[in-house]
């Protein structure tokens, strides 16, 4: 006659544990949120500074598409560069501090998360939009270039940044140099160091894009691209994730400035 074995409680049985890459050890690095908030300062600072470069536009008429551009992208391209440099200062550089380390595992598990990213974040701007109406359902930079024509190379420079360089330069940001900064204080377990890293990246990504209507609809966006980083313990995966999650927005927003679709 077999015994049964006893069950195993289910407050242990669902922990971050069961949710997080196994714990790799990684030599310490001396730079946490002060690093963070540096990054946070240059890029508004930039965009500011960008913005004032720019100067006044006439009342009713759009911003110039290059003023477009450079304000969308050099802030967070700026930024990004400033976290690389951080780790490389005071750090052991991006690849151990930020965990950019190139696995084609990592890609694969990306792509999971970004598809899934991509059927909840579709699902969830439906009823976003059919909450709020259009208007208030719309990103900032899809408000900029709604209905307005580009030049085949702004247009292919736009698609490449919504596409592949945003993606990379936010995830350096939030979940390569804030994940760090979160790891860094003491926790009981370097895993739950890395759940409490999930869960204050995703909230400050959401935030951060300064779009109050649109932060819930942006935390579910981040949460499958968080998830990415959480279960690969690096940013390959979560990178991948992020730009699989953007590519339909940025083919959309290609095709309109071509004036080969309208949305």
């Amino acid at each position: 006659m077999t015994t049964s074995q006893p069950r195993e409680p289910l407050s242990s049985a669902l922990s971050p544990e069961d949710f997080v890459a196994e714990p790799t050890a990684f030599p310490p690095h001396r730079w946490g949120f002060g690093a963070f908030l540096l990054v946070e300062a240059v890029l508004l600072a930039s965009a500011a500074f960008i913005g004032a470069l720019a100067g006044p536009t006439a009342p009713g008429r759009p911003l110039p598409i290059s003023t477009v551009l450079l304000g969308t992208m050099l802030p967070t391209m700026i930024a990004a560069g400033v976290a690389v440099l951080v780790t490389v200062v005071r750090g052991n550089g991006p690849k151990l501090d930020l965990r950019l380390e190139w696995r084609w595992a990592d890609v694969w598990t990306g792509l999971k998360f970004g598809m899934l990213g991509l059927v909840l974040t579709s699902l969830s701007a439906y009823v976003w939009t059919e909450l709020v109406g259009s208007a208030d359902a719309t990103s900032a930079i899809s408000a900029l270039v709604d209905d307005r024509k580009m030049s085949v190379p702004a247009a292919a420079v736009m698609f490449g940044y919504l596409w592949l360089l945003g993606p990379i330069c936010e995830e350096i940001i939030y979940r390569g140099l804030l994940w760090g900064a979160v790891e860094r204080l003491q926790w009981r377990s370097e895993r739950w160091g890395r759940f409490a890293a999930f869960l204050l990246s995703t909230a400050v990504f959401a935030a951060s894009h300064l779009e109050p209507l649109r932060t819930t609809l942006l935390l579910v966006i981040s949460i499958p691209i968080g998830l990415a980083r959480l279960s690969t313990g690096r940013l390959a995966g979560s990178i991948v994730a992020h730009a699989v999650n953007n590519f339909l927005p940025a083919v959309a927003i290609l095709l309109g400035a071509l004036g080969l679709a309208s949305f």
